[in-house]
């Protein structure tokens, strides 16, 4: 017997299986190693595979899945689920990847704009000035984070950091993130999140209690000089956001200034609230 011979009326070979589902045998085996499409009976003297008619929908499902690049998990979650739950984790992966290629479509226009000498024309959309910055108290948190890792992490530290503010005075000033190294998606920073509060013994009293942990800190940011740039909502997202870092840095070496310190995001607005072009962050960097 061969592994194409029928071995009942129920049971195809994988040779009449693999041309009812338009598939290869390779293919078959593939989704066999990937526990993706498992045959309904193997022969243990032979190993061969056969099919039931009724996996044939499964198996063309999993083929047009494997089109649209879906790792091979999600394949498993929507082909194990059933009708409608299928159909929400087909469109789930899907928004994720129209997000991803509306990101890259921004970052090639982006880098178009760089590479065909236009940098100038993007900077000058940015209006910088400078601000003084009193001394603040600041409750911290600081962590190795990638650029695809960084906006989850920017809310959720903020939520924590403001949180314990409650119970040391309240906020002060807006709360702002420092980039101490290079955040991309190679490099991790790392990152700090900030909350100026108006109690400092209170402050370094919840540190020591509740906070070391999780990587919290009480320090006093000193007075400074701020050279920054007012963007909104839909700019505060990967590549846009660039240009404004890219285009006070320009302006501080035009003006013959001295960069003082690690940039950083200061958010001033509610950003549940804020609509796409609402104010809600300054690109700044201290400058002396």
């Amino acid at each position: 017997m061969t592994e194409d011979d029928g071995m009942d009326d129920d049971l195809l070979t994988i040779g009449t299986f693999a041309a009812r589902a338009r598939l290869s045998a390779k293919a078959l085996r593939l989704y066999d190693r990937l526990g993706l499409l498992s045959p309904a009976h193997v022969d243990e003297a032979t190993g061969y595979r056969y099919y039931r008619a009724g996996q044939v929908e499964r198996a063309r499902l999993v083929a047009m899945l494997r089109q649209l690049d879906m790792p091979l998990a999600r394949i498993a979650e929507v082909v194990a689920a059933d009708g409608p739950k299928a159909a929400d984790r087909l469109a789930a992966y899907w928004a994720d990847v129209e997000a991803r290629v509306a990101g890259q479509r921004t970052l090639v226009e982006y880098l178009r704009g760089r590479l065909s000498g236009r940098s100038s024309e993007m900077y000058g959309k940015f209006v910088v000035e400078t601000v003084d910055v009193p001394e603040q108290v600041v409750i911290s948190e600081t962590r190795h984070v990638l650029a695809g890792e960084l906006p989850a992490w920017i809310g959720a530290s903020l939520g924590r950091l403001e949180s314990a503010a409650r119970e040391c005075g309240g906020v002060t000033a807006a709360p702002f993130v420092v980039y101490h190294s290079e955040v991309s998606m190679e490099s991790d920073g790392p990152a700090e999140s900030c909350v100026p509060v108006a109690d400092e013994a209170a402050a370094r009293a919840w540190v020591d209690k509740h906070g070391r942990t999780a990587g919290m800190k009480v320090r006093v940011e000193p007075v400074r000089r701020m050279a920054c740039t007012r963007i909104t909502k839909a700019q505060v997202a990967h590549p846009q956001i660039m240009a404004a870092f890219e285009a006070v840095e320009e302006w501080i070496a035009r003006e013959g200034l001295e960069q003082a310190g690690p940039c950083r995001e200061v958010y001033f607005a509610d950003w549940d609230a804020a609509g796409a072009e609402d104010p809600v962050c300054d690109v700044a960097f201290p400058v002396s």
